[in-house]
């Protein structure tokens, strides 16, 4: 923290205004556009939380650096097309918290249910860009678990929701009996789709995030496949030329192990 925040910044506005020069800039970054740019942008964002969640808050800092170079190299294609620049931005996100904390920066008072006031500001928001349905502007470009879990959510808000977990349950039995009913592909892709729409919906009738539940699932996964595989170099055999029923002896070794750890 050697120099003042805007200096630095300064520095980087400047280096990608130079990377991006028509003459003497460098031909990778010149020939980049919002949508070569945007799947960058994406990745860097999960680095930001794979960083977050293995606690490094040294990959922390530089993913954070990855990431604010997709907000300026976003701002200074922008800025070349004449439509808007970096301060632009910086202006807008530090309009819009303002507006979004009137019992901070206005008169109100503040409201015991702070999510409540959120959604109510957004919702004005949308309204005043002109939604017409309350699915507005949740990103196409997220994550499909996510996504599922924001719209069921806006049409909650709107009173389109179970009354409980019941029929949440009910419609996860239903779609699994269409999946196996499904003949083409096509079809099968579909029930494929409303079988993991209708599990969002359950998880969120009990109050569990999808996405955060299935990344736990995945790390479990994986934590095991690999004490499986370390099992068998244990044993002098290679895991992928074990059979099937070996396999899982290793990994049923694997789950009473974890067991043994947690009593």
């Amino acid at each position: 923290m050697s120099e003042a925040p805007h200096q630095q910044l300064d520095r980087l506005l400047a280096i990608m205004a130079r990377l991006r020069d028509p003459a003497d800039g460098c031909e990778w970054d010149r020939q980049q556009t919002f949508e070569t740019i945007a799947p960058y942008t994406i990745e860097e964002a999960y680095e930001v939380a794979d960083a977050i969640a293995r606690r490094d808050l040294e990959a922390l800092r530089d993913e954070l650096g990855d990431l604010l170079l997709q907000v300026v190299f976003h701002a200074r294609m922008a800025e070349e097309a004449g439509v808007f620049a970096f301060a632009d931005v910086a202006q807008a996100i530090s309009d819009k918290l303002q507006a979004r904390h009137p019992h901070i920066f206005g008169s109100d008072v503040a409201m015991a249910d702070q999510t409540a006031r959120w959604e109510t500001i957004k919702a004005a928001e949308r309204d005043a860009r002109g939604a017409t349905s309350a699915l507005d502007g949740v990103a196409i470009a997220l994550p499909a678990l996510v996504r599922a879990e924001k719209l069921q959510k806006r049409a909650a808000r709107v009173g389109f929701d179970w009354p409980d977990s019941d029929g949440p349950r009910a419609k996860v039995l239903e779609e699994l009996d269409e999946l196996e009913a499904a003949n083409s592909a096509d079809e099968q892709i579909l029930e494929a789709g409303d079988l993991l729409f209708s599990v969002v919906n359950l998880l969120r009738a009990k109050g569990i995030a999808p996405e955060d539940a299935l990344r736990a699932s995945n790390a479990k996964f994986e934590r095991r496949f690999q004490a499986m595989e370390q099992l068998a170099k244990v044993e002098e055999a290679h895991f992928a030329n074990l059979d099937i029923d070996s396999q899982e002896r290793l990994w049923q070794a694997v789950k009473a192990s974890e067991r043994g750890k947690t009593t």
